[in-house]
């Protein structure tokens, strides 16, 4: 699977953490964090950043087209009927349960609310299975020492539909999971348990376990992946062979200092639904996490991310799948 990389975001870091969808055919990528002025390691501070930008074509160039609401990251988006839907996130100081619909009809941004979240939620996964939206895991409050288990849904063809909650993550809580929607299922790969060791400090585990959710089945464990993974590009990307997971952090490099980090994986995992076995189907050019991933005509788009610990991307780049 060959990658082709289309113009970078305008910002010379560029985010990880963003909202990303498709609305009017335009692709719109909205919020995030970077770290603007000074790397972690020498003292810079993380900062979330309000801007929507916008591209019409695959080969045309990214504009600024408005703002969010407010500062945010790190939430849940997908794509619904000419509109981008946001889910949850944060910020500096706390994480949200607030939702909305960002537009971009004749030359100008909308922003419509949503029914909030029934918790404040960051960090977790989700996508779209039909006409529900799925939120699911995640951390409630930047200082949460575990993980959540829970799982909501949002029938969006609804007017006056509010979220329902649905049967929790088999396992334990997690952030920065996997999401993928295939035949009328929602599915959820790896991410990271929250634990405290012993003195007091909270740590991640880093996990490789996988599960289906059908409505009116419940969940269904499924074979673990080959490795952990965590933060990778979420939904996964799919097709008529698969589910595609795109990299993410393996967690064969914790404890080296983020300055020499080489880099997250670059695997290519498939699972086939079928057969319940996962491939590895060779290697991506770039490897990013913490990042959305976006479908837009033939293409599969993932614009920015995390490159390393603490070092963004402004970089954009398209892929068709087999």
């Amino acid at each position: 699977m060959s990658g082709t990389k289309l113009a970078s975001l305008p910002d010379r870091e560029g985010f990880a953490g963003s909202f990303a969808g498709v609305s009017h055919g335009t692709l719109l990528v909205a919020g995030g964090a970077n770290f603007p002025d000074k790397r972690p390691w020498e003292g810079g501070t993380k900062v979330w950043t309000d801007t929507v930008f916008a591209l019409d074509r695959p080969q045309g160039a990214w504009k600024v087209v408005g703002k969010l609401p407010r500062p945010l990251g790190y939430g849940v988006s997908a794509s619904y009927r000419d509109g981008v839907i946001c889910v949850g996130g944060s910020d500096l100081s706390q994480h949200y349960s607030e939702a909305f619909r960002l537009e971009w009809r004749g030359g100008k941004l909308l922003t419509l609310p949503l029914p909030a979240l029934p918790i404040p939620l960051a960090n977790g996964c989700g996508t779209l299975v039909g006409e529900t939206l799925y939120v699911a895991a995640g951390q409630e409050s930047p200082t949460s020492k575990t993980a959540s288990r829970r799982v909501f849904g949002l029938k969006l063809s609804r007017a006056s539909s509010t979220w329902r909650e649905l049967p929790p993550v088999p396992g334990p809580g997690r952030i920065l999971a996997t999401a993928a929607a295939f035949s009328g299922s929602f599915w959820l790969f790896g991410g990271a348990e929250l634990y405290t060791d012993e003195s007091g400090a909270v740590k991640r585990r880093y996990l490789k376990d996988a599960y289906q959710l059908t409505p009116g089945k419940g969940w269904r464990q499924l074979a673990d992946l080959p490795s952990p993974v965590v933060a990778a590009p979420s939904p996964a990307p799919t097709s008529k062979t698969g589910i595609f997971v795109l990299g993410g952090d393996d967690g064969s490099r914790v404890g080296l200092p983020p300055q020499e980090h080489p880099g997250f994986s670059k695997n290519l995992l498939r699972y086939n639904p079928k057969t319940n076995c996962w491939t590895r189907d060779g290697e991506l050019e770039v490897a990013r996490v913490t990042v959305p991933v976006v479908h837009w005509g033939k293409r599969w788009i993932i614009a920015g991310g995390e490159a390393r610990p603490g070092v963004r991307s402004p970089e954009v780049w398209s892929w068709e799948l087999p």
